[in-house]
């Protein structure tokens, strides 16, 4: 293996297979499972399952995508970086590394608000802001110690987050054995809606419960044997989360009503709380609560990965590359976005971010498939994942159906954000030509005294 995979970081290597797999299940898995069964039931009816099965063949498309592209330029920066290799202008590679860095850090801020927001306050009544701002400076403290001790958060919030939506599955399925529940409600489609129709909108919100893997691009470098790890890794995860998600869909449309799901805040709660299992409403809300948390480091942990990466390839101001000499943490990096996200929480109603964080990451996923083909030609001298031509096709033609779905003042808002990210993109420019200026001048003035000597 080439010292590129190896050796070719600043940053340590301490996330093993294992790790990287809980890494990326406790990404996709996150927190909107919990709210997303009653959303899904107002738009497929009983039919629960099948649109979470859709969404997991989209995003398996892109996933292969990020395999082919993380295991052959296996360097932090994630989509920015294969941008940077495919299309070879520097402000087209800035841009998608900037929807994927503003992506994350809103997603962050999003996520703080909703744990100092009604899950925290089953246990404490406080006021939401000081609480995600402190909850963030917690996430950025255990960001900054270190990427094994993180994964190592990561490993125990993951495994409680998907015990309760086992939880779901063995109840109802304990339900189901009495004589309660419904089966045949699995197959009932929604009212006065055609069923393909119903499906692909379904479809498109499920497909944002899979969004999360490709925040693993961005640890690449701290990963052991990435060409071997990461494909294992990325694809075991998403089947496991779209296996996961499956059972509950059919767990839930068994226990309830679609019209009783669809008019519930707590879907997956008034689903145990039908069953009549004794399972305390409290601890739903906790494993919910520890489900953002994990959420929120795992965001953190990639948006300060982005940020210096890009530092590191010329995109961002040099000093966001600087990491701390013993823990070997890009602590500029975690500082400067832990503060962006900190700013946000103060916005209170981040509806429309969160909406266009979604539009973000589909311009993101939109470029890494089409590097792929575009990279094809470029050839490197490590072994390295590869994945059919088809696939990235397909997934180029999924983004383009998910992103006509988008809602106006989300196209506008997102391209107000992409505007400001030019402008930081120019401000980076100028400032480094104004450094290197009297670099310049000097190395001219010595060629021309070295053509006058002897």
């Amino acid at each position: 293996m080439s010292a590129e995979t190896t050796d070719d970081t600043r940053l340590r290597r301490g996330i093993t297979g294992p790790l990287l797999f809980v890494f990326i299940l406790g990404d996709v898995l996150g927190a909107g499972i919990y709210a997303l069964m009653g959303v899904l039931a107002g738009e497929v009816g009983g039919l629960l399952w099948a649109p979470l099965l859709i969404a997991l063949a989209l995003a398996l498309l892109t996933a292969g995508s990020y395999a082919e592209l993380v295991t052959k330029y296996p360097k932090a920066g994630g989509a920015a970086v294969f941008a940077e290799r495919a299309f070879r202008n520097p402000l087209v590679s800035f841009l998608v590394g900037f929807s994927m860095l503003a992506a994350g850090i809103v997603s962050a801020a999003g996520l703080a608000l909703a744990f100092a927001g009604d899950y925290f306050r089953t246990f404490l009544d406080v006021p939401t802001v000081p609480v995600a701002i402190v909850f963030l400076a917690v996430v950025a403290a255990l960001n900054a110690r270190g990427i094994r001790e993180s994964m190592s958060a990561n490993l125990v919030m993951t495994a409680i987050e998907l015990s309760g939506l086992v939880i779901v599955v063995v109840v109802v399925a304990v339900f189901l054995a009495g004589g309660g529940g419904d089966v045949s409600r699995v197959l009932q489609p929604p009212p006065d809606t055609a069923v393909p129709l119903a499906l692909l909108g379904g479809a498109i919100i499920a497909y944002y419960s899979f969004v999360g893997f490709e925040t693993s691009a961005n640890v690449i470098e701290e990963v052991r044997d990435p060409r071997r790890s990461y494909p294992r890794a990325l694809f075991g995860s998403l089947l496991v989360a779209g296996a996961v998600y499956v059972l509950v869909g059919l767990a839930s449309a068994i226990a309830l009503p679609a019209e009783e799901l669809s008019g519930s805040t707590g879907p997956l709660l008034d689903v145990v709380e039908a069953t009549g299992v004794a399972v305390p409403s409290w601890l739903f809300s906790l494993i919910a609560l520890i489900a953002v948390a994990n959420g929120a480091l795992l965001t953190m942990i990639m948006a300060s990965r982005l940020a210096y990466g890009m530092a590191d390839g010329g995109l961002l101001p040099s000093v966001f590359g600087r990491v701390l000499p013993n823990r070997r943490t890009p602590w500029v990096a975690i500082i400067a976005t832990t503060a962006v996200a900190m700013a946000l929480t103060l916005l209170g109603d981040l509806a429309m971010l969160a909406e266009t964080v979604v539009l973000l990451l589909l311009f993101v996923f939109l470029s890494a498939n089409v590097s792929v083909l575009v990279l094809r030609r470029d050839h490197v001298e490590h072994d390295h994942f590869r994945v059919w031509a088809i696939v990235p096709v397909l997934g180029i033609a999924s983004c383009i159906l998910l992103l006509t779905q988008q809602d106006g003042a989300v196209w506008l808002f997102g391209g107000a954000l992409l505007a400001l990210g030019a402008v930081l993109y120019a401000i980076t420019r100028m400032t480094r030509r104004r450094r290197e200026a009297p670099a310049a001048r000097s190395r001219v003035r010595n060629t021309s005294c070295a053509s006058f000597g002897p």
